[in-house]
């Protein structure tokens, strides 16, 4: 392997018993334990390992995936109010869409803003404040009078309830690192997956029955227990010792810190790319399945929510196969697998093989590796930056955010129906093979091994 190639990653070696284990502690032998960052005010130490009891674990998935899944709550449970929206304030459909998109770019920001401020603070204030400002958004949307004021609020909550996300993931760095991290995200994407499975059927209920600003009521309410949990049972992962005493400059520096690590890019991005299929079908899929093939509204929900079951069971998947497998060697088969599945649900979509049987057998193959993809590229992202999780995990949702927010348009532009909900799929599965391997050693003789022990480049 050349210099180039390496250049970023650790050079030296563990031995093969510790190189891949279950163990939630930092390998000291690799040289980099107690890392001094000069933004912390001591040198840094591992993470304290946490307990291992299932009951323990299960608190931690339930209550993380939880708090990551309150943004996706708040877009998911409100989607099917658009219409009462545009009609009751008097809008178009176009505007009423800016209330989605209003939150995505808010939450987008907040990410942003928001980790480095949970680095400097720890992890309790920022998420219990975010999700107090969130219950409050939630309650002024309820009494938005004009259209204007609703989207104008839709991007202050998602800008506060993306520290409901951004916690969430740090916290796992705080106390996680290595397989157990990755099992840990996979699990959380079971609770986050539940999401658009329910939260479309409760926000319909609960527009039929009260209208849709009582949507908001709800989402003040989740905002409310969210809270409560989080007070009761949050303990604070960051101890003062490993807290960043950076201002604003130094915020900028540990950006600018991330964004010259191409390998972390690189990972930070795969995420996003895995969004921007999602939500291409999500984009897309009424239309393919509802206008192209014919399916009814309800036979639709069913064949979403079977899709959603892929999405679990692979997240699942993926949480038992790397107490075994390194997250890497995951992640590189799984995006090639998934780009031949893409391929075959092109064909689909382009020729009409196997009418929509095909088109359902296919669409749940691409979906079904998904889970695979995003809580293994996380993991091996933050691997190096556990001394500013909060401000990397901020970074990856705001590209997960963007990345989503620019290429799932690209559905409708080029029509909205089969070809062009395929072609945007596959587009970005392709883009995720090529930046995993043009811009990191995964597909490389050996690379796997410098990707397990990634570590950051010291401090200059």
């Amino acid at each position: 392997m050349s210099r180039a190639s390496t250049r970023g990653w650790p050079r030296n070696r563990t031995p093969r018993s510790t190189r891949w284990s279950s163990s939630t502690e930092v390998p000291t032998s690799a040289g980099r334990s107690n890392r001094y960052d000069p933004l912390v005010t001591r040198p840094i130490p591992d993470p304290a390992p946490p307990t291992r009891s299932r009951a323990s674990n299960a608190r931690w998935v339930l209550m993380l995936g939880s708090l990551a899944a309150l943004p996706a709550i708040t877009t998911d449970m409100y989607l099917p109010s658009l219409p009462a929206v545009a009609s009751d304030l008097g809008t178009s459909t176009t505007a009423a869409q800016l209330t989605m998109s209003g939150m995505l770019l808010g939450g987008a920001v907040g990410q942003l803003v928001i980790g480095p401020f949970s680095d400097r603070y720890g992890r309790r204030l920022p998420v219990i404040v975010g999700i107090v400002l969130h219950v409050i958004t939630s309650l002024l949307c309820s009494v938005a009078p004009t259209i204007e004021a609703l989207v104008a609020l839709r991007v202050v909550q998602g800008f506060f309830n993306a520290a409901a996300a951004v916690v969430a993931i740090a916290v796992i760095r705080d106390r996680f690192v290595g397989s157990a991290a990755a099992r840990l995200l996979s699990q959380l994407m079971l609770v986050i997956g539940v999401a658009p499975l329910f939260a479309p059927t409760i926000g319909q209920v609960v527009a039929g029955q009260w209208q849709w600003r009582a949507v908001f009521y709800v989402l003040a309410l989740v905002g409310v227990v969210l809270a409560l949990v989080v007070w009761r049972w949050l303990p604070e992962t960051l101890p003062t010792e490993r807290r960043r005493i950076a201002g604003p400059k130094g915020v900028v520096v540990g950006y600018a810190q991330l964004v010259r690590d191409r390998h972390f890019i690189a990972l930070a991005v795969l995420p996003g790319l895995g969004m921007a299929v999602i939500m291409s079908y999500v984009v897309g899929s009424p239309f393919v399945l509802q206008e192209d093939y014919g399916l009814s509204p309800a036979q639709f929900a069913g064949v979403f929510a079977l899709n959603g079951v892929a999405l679990v069971a692979s997240a699942q998947l993926n949480a038992a196969l790397v107490r075994r497998v390194a997250p890497v060697r995951i992640l590189r088969v799984a995006l090639v697998v998934q780009l031949v599945f893409a391929a075959f649900l092109v064909v689909v979509l382009v020729t009409g093989l196997g009418g929509v049987v095909g088109v359902v057998v296919a669409l749940w193959l691409v979906l079904g590796m998904q889970g695979m993809i995003p809580a293994n590229a996380s993991v091996l992202a933050l691997g190096g930056y556990g001394h500013m999780a909060g401000t990397a995990a901020a970074l990856i949702g705001a590209l997960q955010a963007g990345v989503a927010g620019l290429v799932s348009p690209l559905v409708g532009a080029f029509g909205g129906h089969g070809a062009a909900m395929g072609g945007v799929m596959i587009a970005s599965i392709a883009v995720a093979v090529a930046v995993l391997a043009i811009a990191t050693p995964a597909y490389r003789k050996g690379g796997w091994h410098t990707m397990e022990n990634r570590a950051a480049p010291p401090p200059r």
